[in-house]
C-alpha cells in the first residue's frame, strides 16, 4: 500500500482513520465514495468511510474505551454529557439514532430526548 516515503503520511493519519471508524487501503483499490489521501504529490492511500450508522456505534465504542466502563455505568450526570457530545457530532441525525444512544446508555428513549430538550432549555 505504501512505499517508504509514505510511511510517516500513513503513520499520521492513521489514529484520524481509526477514529472516525474508517478503512485505509492502496490508492488503487479507492472506490468512487472513497477519499484518496495524497503526500509529496502522489497518491499516498485511500480511507472508506464508514456508513453513518456504523460511525454512531464507532462512537459510542470509543466513548466506552474513554470513560473506561459501559456508558450505562455511568451516573446521570456523565450520561447527560454523553447526549451532548453525541448531539453536537450528529448522532441524532442517524436513523434510530437516539434508540441507539438510548441502548448504549441503559436508559429510554424518552430520558434521551429528556436530555436533549434538557440541553436546549
Amino acid at each position: 500500500m505504501t512505499g517508504a516515503a509514505d510511511e510517516p503520511f500513513i503513520t499520521a493519519v492513521k489514529p484520524l482513520v481509526d477514529a472516525i471508524g474508517g478503512e485505509m487501503l492502496p490508492p488503487d483499490e479507492a472506490g468512487p465514495d472513497d477519499v484518496v489521501l495524497s503526500w509529496e504529490g502522489a497518491d499516498a492511500v485511500a480511507v472508506r468511510l464508514p456508513q453513518l450508522a456504523d460511525s454512531l456505534d464507532h462512537i459510542l465504542a470509543a466513548m466506552e474505551r474513554k470513560q473506561g466502563r459501559p456508558l450505562a455505568d455511568l451516573d446521570r450526570k456523565s450520561k447527560q454529557e454523553v447526549v451532548r457530545i453525541l448531539e453536537a457530532r450528529g448522532a441524532f441525525s442517524v436513523r434510530h439514532g437516539v434508540e441507539t444512544v438510548a441502548s448504549a446508555l441503559g436508559v429510554s428513549r424518552f430520558t434521551v430526548y429528556n436530555y436533549l430538550n434538557r440541553e436546549k432549555a
